[in-house]
């Protein structure tokens, strides 16, 4: 389980929230939960991939629409293969890269894998922007985080795991 939870703001590694106004379209940046972002599971399971795809609402998939205020979406860095961290952006083909087994996720499609190994999307943060402008979670994620073997684990309680 991550530590993700509603109203929780987007901060970089240093510590620094995220504003709307902070990233160009095409731009991508790792987002962690504000105060935990050098916790052994900030710097794990909570990592956060944050793109602004474009300038105005963006919606990913029918659910989903108030999830991508302003352009921003914003996906888990654990791929759902093995958990390797999901960082390289091919922007002109708006797909996120995993770079151990080239598995490729589509960003406006819910990150639903296009190629390599993957065999699930990568779970999707639902955004808001406070009155601030800054960039917070509406919740956590939907489903768990991380490759799809954890949630197989005869124990149930592996890092991706949904139960506590």
């Amino acid at each position: 389980m991550t530590d993700w939870r509603k109203g929780t703001r987007l901060v970089d590694i240093n510590g620094r929230p995220v504003h709307k106004d902070d990233i160009q379209p095409g731009g991508l940046l790792t987002v962690y939960p504000a105060g935990l972002q050098h916790t052994d599971n900030g710097q794990a399971i909570d990592q956060t991939v944050l793109i602004r795809v474009q300038s105005t609402k963006l919606v990913t998939q029918k659910g989903r629409e108030t999830w991508g205020p302003t352009g921003y979406v914003a996906y888990s860095k654990m791929c759902t293969h093995l958990g390797c961290p999901v960082g390289l952006y091919e922007q002109e083909l708006e797909l996120l890269v995993c770079p151990c087994h080239q598995s490729m996720f589509n960003v406006r499609d819910g990150a639903v894998p296009q190629f390599g190994p993957a065999p699930r999307p990568l779970p999707q943060l639902p955004l808001a922007i406070d009155d601030q402008g800054y960039l917070v979670a509406q919740s956590g994620y939907d489903q768990a985080v991380g490759p799809g073997f954890w949630e197989r684990t005869s124990q149930g309680n592996g890092p991706g795991s949904t139960q506590t």
